[in-house]
C-alpha cells in the first residue's frame, strides 16, 4: 500500500518515558503495553532486574532501564507505570521477550532523516546499554542497545 504523504526512509518509532530519560525504539520491537503489576522477585538479581512477570504463557524478566544505564537509582513501578513487552532481537536467544518498565504509555512518532538528529555527547561516554543520544523533533531521547540489554539480562538470569 503506497502512502503519498510518506517521507522516503521514514519508519514508525516509539518514544518511551522512563525515569530521567526517554527511549526511542522502532515500533516493530514493541509487542504489547501492559498495566504494571508487581513482579515475582528473582533471587540474587541485579537491582535493574525487578523480577519476572507472566505474559501469554511466558515468564518475562522485567527491567528498569534507567537503573541498568545508571540514569536513576530508584526507578520502580507504581500507579501510572506501564510495562512494554519488547521482542528480543538476538538470534536464537532462549528468551524471546523482555519486559521494560515505563512511566506511562509509549508515544508513536515518525522517524526520518528529516526528524532525527544525533546529539553530540560533549565527549561524554554513553551510558551502559545505550547506542546513541538523539533528538527526534523537539524530544531528546536515548537509543537503547537491544543486543546489550538482552546479553545483560541473559547473564543476570544465568548467575
Amino acid at each position: 500500500m503506497n502512502d503519498a504523504s510518506a517521507v522516503p526512509g521514514e519508519i514508525r518509532g516509539v518514544l518511551i518515558q522512563i525515569a530521567q530519560a526517554r527511549l526511542l525504539l522502532p515500533n516493530a520491537t514493541i509487542s504489547e503495553v501492559l498495566s504494571y503489576a508487581d513482579p515475582e522477585p528473582v533471587d540474587g538479581a541485579p537491582d535493574w532486574l525487578l523480577g519476572r512477570i507472566l505474559w501469554r504463557g511466558w515468564s518475562l524478566p522485567l527491567i528498569a532501564f534507567s537503573r541498568m544505564a545508571g540514569l536513576a537509582a530508584d526507578e520502580r513501578g507504581g500507579l501510572g507505570s506501564k510495562v512494554a513487552v519488547m521482542k528480543n532481537l538476538r538470534a536464537g536467544d532462549r528468551l524471546p521477550y523482555i519486559a521494560l518498565l515505563t512511566q506511562g504509555f509509549p508515544r508513536l512518532v515518525n522517524v526520518s532523516p528529516l526528524t532525527l538528529q544525533a546529539e553530540a555527547g560533549g565527549g561524554d561516554a554513553l551510558p551502559p546499554a545505550v547506542s546513541a543520544r538523539v533528538r527526534i523533533q523537539d524530544d531528546a531521547a536515548l537509543v537503547p542497545d537491544l543486543e546489550a540489554i538482552a546479553g545483560r539480562v541473559d547473564d543476570a538470569l544465568r548467575a
